[in-house]
């Protein structure tokens, strides 16, 4: 009997976490496309930056699905730098952002992002600033990053700052999967 209990006590991480059911709907959503690759484009942005990106080709790729765990690289024309890392964590979704430099080390600025504030919807999943990311990045500790997932339709990353007006959204075309792309840097 202790063992029982003691192998549900340590093996009680590794099961995936129970969500509220507009986060474990979104989750499925994300699930499913789960191994394809979409391209995109910038739809919103307000910052003299973003108009790089937009000359870009942008491509996500839902890479990499574990039970508590899916990875999206997104990559900006030749830089694989970029990864979104979703987590289903005991209290909702968690949001951060995995830079890397082409050797593959991670960039000084990395990690950042935020946890769900409430259960959203099937479709869309808000991810307000950690404390984290507000000591990394003292402009962004207002940030509120999006993730939306309309299936059969689009896959859009977006972010708002609030206290700049900052915008920033890229929809992806989920009708039209195309080839995988090549890892990102400091993955196989």
């Amino acid at each position: 009997m202790r063992f029982l209990f003691l192998a549900a006590f340590f093996l009680a991480p590794l099961a995936a976490r129970a969500l509220p059911p507009e986060q474990e709907a979104f989750w499925k959503n994300l699930q499913a496309l789960c191994g394809q690759a979409f391209a995109g484009k910038v739809v919103a942005g307000t910052a003299a930056s973003d108009s790089q990106f937009a000359k870009e080709v942008l491509v996500m790729h839902v890479r990499a699905c574990g039970e508590n765990e899916i990875k999206i690289p997104f990559h900006v024309g030749p830089n694989r730098s970029r990864t979104w890392v979703v987590t289903r964590t005991a209290n909702g979704l968690r949001l951060k952002h995995d830079h890397r430099h082409e050797d593959g080390s991670e960039d000084k600025v990395t990690q950042y992002g935020g946890d769900t504030a409430s259960a959203g919807s099937a479709e869309s999943q808000d991810f307000p600033a950690d404390a984290f990311t507000a000591n990394l990045i003292p402009a962004a500790k207002t940030n509120i990053w999006t993730v939306a997932v309309a299936p059969g339709k689009t896959f859009a990353y977006g972010l708002r700052r609030e206290a700049e007006n900052r915008r920033f959204r890229v929809e992806f075309d989920l009708t039209k999967p195309i080839a995988a792309p090549p890892a990102p840097w400091g993955h196989r």
